[in-house]
């Protein structure tokens, strides 16, 4: 007897003919966002992102009023290719982050970056701080 269903599945995958490859074949690649660490060292911070793969002309950094922006963008091509150039596999990924941070209290002109190994570091120095100024008024 027929089921009701016209299009019912009778046990057959229509990727069944596809089992045995790697299991990221039919995975599209991801970029996740990047990991960030900020330490407090008295008179400055210190800020750790991790942006392994990026060069460092790929990363900006700019500052509009009390905010840094960071950003990286990142462009990646992988082919793999008989000698025919029949593709076997060819990929492209492209990613691109912005976070923003706060600068209230920092010191924005003094502020240093350094890019190396995958870690971008800046250097934060905090703002003096402002005494109030005591003086003393003649009476007349």
């Amino acid at each position: 007897m027929f089921a009701l269903t016209p299009f019912e599945r009778r046990g057959y995958d229509l990727f069944d003919a596809f089992r045995g490859f790697d299991d990221d074949f039919f995975k599209a690649p991801q970029m996740r966002s990047f990991r960030t660490d900020i330490k407090d060292e008295g008179d400055k911070f210190v800020m750790e992102a991790e942006l392994p793969g990026f060069d460092k002309e790929d990363i900006k950094l700019d500052i509009t009023g009390d905010t840094l922006t960071l950003s990286a963008e990142h462009k990646a091509e992988k082919k793999e290719e008989n000698k025919k150039d029949n593709y076997i596999r060819r990929e492209r990924t492209y990613g691109s982050y912005q976070r923003s941070f706060d600068l209230t209290g920092i010191d924005a002109d003094k502020i240093e970056a350094e890019y190396k190994n995958g870690i971008l570091e800046l250097t934060l120095p905090k703002m003096a701080e402002v005494k109030p100024e005591s003086r003393r008024l003649e009476i007349k």
